[in-house]
């Protein structure tokens, strides 16, 4: 490609209009007549990011009869979904409601939102996309804010010296309606949240910081008291805020205690600039560059915020109650921010002992992040980091599913009711019905756990677990379940946060119960290939549903080739029923838990789908794949020797697998063998 057109890449997407947008300026007068059309621009830090949020939309679901709100925002589609962030909705829309609260000022303004949770839960995550959002909120014409400047020439003022320059930034980037006396501007409010385009009720809150003040009260002075001519001198610009510039969000992350210096959060001395102002008492010497004063107008994260020292502690107090800060030397000051921490567990219960801390539980809101206890929510995270787009190995069906479904089993807490197994109780949590079991039974299972969700391994291990397998020189083209099983059986010996012998052998069993989950399911995957027919299976589960009803109701069934009314076919519901080992006895039992099954989302406005219940959806696919089965023989497979006309069939099977379960060439190869495998032994029973 020649040079002129790799420079016209770029060259043609330039947004010229868009950038002087982003970089408007104007004066006092001129912003009045913004914030007059459009008094949004004015919104504190809370209202703009609970608005930001709400930008992109939510969707309500039910999930065991609660009403859950997923906020679209929180899948990141500024990212394309790079920090994306799965199961977790509940603990999300407790942090939008708070996020509500504080944007109507009901309280929740004057508190630290604090993240806790166990490691690598997406605590950090949930805090990068609130940066990240905001960022790009602020670039919008709906989250545009702006901030000023002093412009004052040498020449106007030879006398005394107001600023070294000739032009003065705000240094904490302050609402220039801040400029207004506070006996002016209960006036404006009214106007501004009567005119109907405020989204929240508008108030203009706080003081200048010192150094504006101190410039304020010269030129006042200077002007007799005319404000109106200190405003002449007051540029006014859009803000667009960023992390990486310090302009509106900051992070503070604690650091050595011997290190610790509290200017770091409010701000040090300039000695530079003494010379020019002559004391260190002058706040025009002063860089107001903490984290606290960057961050003003938009959000602050303060990384493992327990492990701050108690000075530290102090200012943050002040900081989310009074939403005032203590600048060395000088009075306080008032902030607009967002305060979000995050921390783990150990350091909780530190905090929970302290009795010296009463006073910061007291200003914090804790919102628990847990693990995921969710299987298919757990799965979304693999399948977000190794898509087959960029992985060189192929990734076998399964893979990463059983690799969610080992992680979510060690979070999980063994089930109180005696007749549940854990796996069983997982399957309930993803939304599979088991017979017995409704969701009220679902909701109780949450609610007798204790720490579910707070214990268990987290998805960063599986990640670096799976990495192995697919690095891991052995594994040539191809890593399957067995292989990432095995990758996180091993890694149990030298895991850093298992802490005793008992929980590491409960996860290896866990590896276990995984193992013959997976048989199963392939099981089932290359009976589907070979019965290879859903309408079949469809036709066989109605038919088996008529003739359960006719039995459960006394009724007769009308045969659709002679048109008579027949008896309920024993033979045939026993045939369907004996595969799941339905003893004779218990048939009747079971014949009404499937009615009632029925019935109960009939209720609900549900429709009855065999896929949904597992027992029956199993005892189906084994009659039809009994009924098929002599066309082949998969024993045959472990022989060395195979017909033609078998390995015709065999072949046919194969490509099933792969145009219709994601296998390639080899992966499919080997899963037939494996159970083939299992067949040989004799395992077809169970």
């Amino acid at each position: 490609m020649p040079q002129d057109d790799i420079f016209s890449l770029i060259s043609d997407k330039q947004n010229m209009d868009r950038y002087q947008q982003l970089h408007w300026e104007g004066s006092f007068q001129e912003y009045l007549r913004i914030v007059e059309d459009n008094p949004n621009v004015s919104r504190s830090a809370f209202q703009r990011v609970y608005d930001m949020i709400i930008s992109y939309g939510s969707e309500t679901y039910e999930d065991g009869k609660k009403k859950i709100t997923k906020y679209q925002f929180f899948s990141d589609p500024i990212n394309n979904g790079k920090d994306a962030i799965f199961g977790l909705d509940i603990s999300l829309q407790k942090l939008v409601s708070f996020l509500k609260s504080a944007a109507k000022r009901y309280g929740t303004e004057k508190r630290v939102l604090l993240l806790h949770g166990p490691v690598g839960s997406s605590k950090s995550t949930v805090a990068r996309l609130i940066k990240k959002g905001i960022e790009a909120y602020s670039k919008t014409p709906e989250g545009a804010l702006y901030t000023y400047s002093w412009v004052i020439k040498k020449s106007d003022f030879p006398d005394e010296m107001i600023i070294d320059t000739e032009e003065f930034d705000c240094p904490m980037n302050q609402d220039p309606l801040l400029l207004i006396p506070k006996e002016f501007r209960s006036d404006l409010e009214e106007k501004l949240n009567g005119s109907g385009r405020a989204h929240h009720e508008i108030l203009i809150e706080g003081d200048l910081n010192p150094a504006c003040r101190q410039i304020f009260s010269m030129l006042m002075k200077h002007y007799h008291g005319d404000w109106t001519k200190v405003v002449q001198h007051v540029r006014v610009k859009r803000l667009v805020l960023s992390e990486r510039d310090r302009i509106g969000i900051g992070t503070f992350q604690p650091k050595d205690e011997k290190n610790q210096d509290s200017t770091e959060l409010t701000g040090d001395i300039n000695y530079r600039k003494i010379a020019y102002y002559g004391s260190d008492s002058d706040p025009r010497a002063f860089n107001f560059d903490g984290e606290f004063n960057i961050a003003n107008r938009g959000v602050i994260e303060f990384v493992e915020v327990l492990k701050l020292d108690v000075a530290f502690l102090y200012d943050l107090l002040g900081a989310s109650q009074e939403h005032k800060i203590k600048p060395k030397k000088f009075p306080q000051t008032d902030i607009d921010e967002f305060i979000i921490g995050h921390t783990n567990e150990p350091e909780y219960r530190k905090l929970q002992n302290n009795e010296f801390m009463e006073a910061l539980r007291d200003r914090t809101v804790k919102i628990d992040i847990p693990y995921i206890t969710k299987w298919s929510e757990e799965v979304k995270i693999y399948k977000k980091d190794y898509g087959q787009k960029r992985i060189a190995k192929h990734i076998a069906p399964h893979t990463l599913e059983m690799a969610a479904l080992w992680a979510v089993l060690t979070r999980l807490e063994e089930p109180k009711k005696a007749n549940l197994t854990l796996l069983q109780k997982l399957k309930l949590y993803n939304g599979t019905s088991l017979p017995g079991f409704t969701e009220e039974n679902v909701r109780e299972l949450r609610k007798d756990t204790v720490r579910e969700g707070l214990d268990g391994v987290s998805p960063r291990y599986v990640q670096d677990r799976i990495s192995n397998a697919l690095v891991d020189e052995r594994n040539h083209h191809v890593i399957n379940p067995f292989m990432v099983l095995n990758e996180l059986e091993a890694g149990l010996k030298n895991h850093s946060l298992i802490s005793n012998e008992e929980e590491r052998k409960r996860y290896r069993e866990l590896i276990g119960v995984v193992k013959q989950e997976y048989e199963d399911i392939v099981k089932k995957e290359v009976q589907r290939a070979i019965c290879a027919d859903e309408e079949q299976i469809a036709q066989l589960c109605a038919n088996y549903i008529d003739h359960v009803k006719a039995y459960t109701q006394n009724e007769t069934v009308r045969n659709a080739y002679t048109g008579s009314d027949e008896q309920p076919d024993d033979r045939l519901m026993r045939s369907i029923e004996e595969k799941i080992d339905i003893p004779e006895s218990r048939k009747d039992d079971f014949r009404k838990e499937i009615m009632n099954y029925i019935g109960a989302l009939a209720v609900e406005n549900k429709t009855f789908d065999y896929k949904t219940n597992d027992r029956l959806h199993k005892a189906l696919e084994l009659k039809l794949f009994e009924d098929q089965k002599d066309s082949i023989k998969l024993t045959s497979l472990v022989s060395s020797v195979v017909d033609k006309d078998t390995q015709a069939k065999i072949d046919v099977v194969k490509q099933r697998l792969m145009n219709n379960y994601g296998y390639d060439e080899r992966s499919a190869t080997d899963v037939l063998h494996f159970v083939a495998s299992i067949f040989a032994r004799g395992d077809t029973k169970k």
